[in-house]
């Protein structure tokens, strides 16, 4: 995908990158119950993961947020993209940024329901390590980790 440019995040990025993570989460997990209000996710994007973690946002021409990533150490914590970017190899560069960045090995967790998700992670290369009932998330929605070794 070229015309993008993926950089770190600074403070003005959170709301871009909280709605990325709204819209997207929306459309790929209609049914999964959100424990956050809208405006809690947006707080909680400006308060703690832009200031606090490894942030990194797509941005296009114009200088619109189209997808968001979320390191932790060697946790992928979040990937998400606005819907109609997905399947145009955003999420791609995104992760080979991910394994730049650890390149010792990566974890991740994603929704057993998320069909697609699972595949791209498979697709680059990560293995699933472990299976939940959901009962360690906010959701309480069965969910699968993801381990990526070099």
């Amino acid at each position: 995908m070229t015309g993008v440019l993926i950089r770190r995040a600074r403070a003005a990025d959170a709301r871009a990158a909280a709605e990325v993570w709204l819209r997207s989460f929306a459309a790929a997990l209609p049914t999964v119950v959100r424990p956050r209000t809208d405006d809690e996710v947006r707080d909680y994007f400006r308060d703690v993961v832009v200031p606090l973690r490894e942030t990194w946002v797509a941005e296009e021409g114009g200088g619109r947020i189209t997808g968001v990533m979320v390191l932790d150490g060697q946790l992928l914590s979040q990937l998400y993209l606005e819907p109609d970017r997905r399947g145009r190899g955003l999420g791609d560069r995104f992760v080979a940024l991910a394994k730049e960045r650890s390149p010792d090995g990566l974890t991740l967790w994603t929704f057993q329901l998320n069909g697609p998700a699972r595949r791209f992670y498979e697709r680059n290369g990560f293995l699933a390590a472990e299976s939940t009932d959901g009962g360690g998330n906010q959701e309480r929605e069965p969910d699968v980790r993801y381990v990526w070794r070099p």
